[in-house]
């Protein structure tokens, strides 16, 4: 199996290293060359001139951009340089009727494509061990498995193309639920006037612990806000709920909540922050002076 990664950001770095060190990368490309060459160097494959160069050089080619026009035209790209049988694999967190329609752009050339969205962050993708949510042809999804077991712990499938995404979606609710709640939490601890060094270790080992809650706890509290998922991603990724709620005629008051203190922090300009970042509007209601709710 000879496997491309295409998008070089923060995740689609820990994949290409995950895959070099299974014996599997035969290259990379990136729209930004000049931030693809240091990994190309590191990992000693090739750094196609474009994506189309890409597709010609792999039978498997995972992308990882941002979004949904940035899928439809690197994949429409990778189209130009399919084979037969070939495979796309996209992890991007996308809209299902994009994650379709990319799927149908490899169909008429003779390749397949699985829209594979992850979950677990930069330190996931660099630990390699995101989870994976598979949409298409599970037969597909077997054939790529030693590539997709090189980049996370499991990889499950949930039903045909756009299935990946209704899956990140639901994820993606969640995820806003939990920094919500552990940014309030993490405020009131503070204006308490409670040790929190103290009670950390306390939260993450009982029935409030969670991952993020593990990882990123402290950091929040001393105000690092670098980013394993940035506000804007998230603010992106919610909007996408926001759209498949708005099929069932279902208004999710957690989503509504989340994107409108995500707008804030954006206005501010804190879009490329962790999604921690909202500690910075609950700490505010404790504020003398700034006693209301958000």
């Amino acid at each position: 199996m000879k496997v491309g990664v295409a998008g070089l950001g923060a995740m689609g770095r820990g994949m290409a290293r995950n895959l070099a060190a299974a014996g599997l990368l035969v290259g990379v490309w990136n729209r930004t060359r000049a931030n693809g060459e240091p990994l190309a160097d590191e990992l000693q494959v090739p750094l196609a001139e474009d994506a189309t160069a890409l597709a010609r050089q792999c039978d498997v080619v995972i992308t990882c951009v941002s979004a949904d026009q940035d899928v439809l035209e690197v994949v429409g790209a990778l189209a130009d340089g399919v084979s037969e049988g070939d495979i796309v694999i996209d992890t991007s967190t996308i809209g299902v009727d994009t994650a379709e329609a990319a799927a149908e752009l490899l169909r008429v050339q003779g390749a397949a494509f699985l829209d594979a969205p992850v979950t677990g962050g930069s330190e996931g993708a660099e630990a390699g061990t995101l989870q994976v949510m598979v949409g298409g042809d599970p037969d597909v999804l077997e054939r790529v498995r030693p590539a997709l077991a090189a980049i996370g712990s499991d990889a499950t499938h949930f039903g045909p193309v756009g299935y990946g995404q209704r899956a990140k979606a639901v994820n993606q609710v969640m995820v806003a639920g939990i920094v919500q709640a552990i940014s309030e939490s993490l405020s009131f601890a503070e204006a308490s006037g409670l040790d929190t060094e103290r009670l950390l270790p306390v939260l993450t080992g009982g029935a409030a612990g969670s991952r993020l809650l593990e990882r990123r706890g402290s950091r929040i509290l001393a105000g690092d806000f670098e980013p394993g998922f940035r506000v804007a991603l998230h603010h992106k990724d919610l909007n996408l709920c926001r759209d498949l709620l708005r099929k069932l005629d279902v208004n999710l008051p957690l989503v509504e909540m989340t994107l409108k203190h995500y707008d804030r922090l954006l206005e501010q300009g804190y879009g490329d922050e962790d999604t921690s970042a909202l500690f910075r509007l609950k700490r505010e209601m404790f504020q003398s002076g700034n006693r209301k709710s958000l």
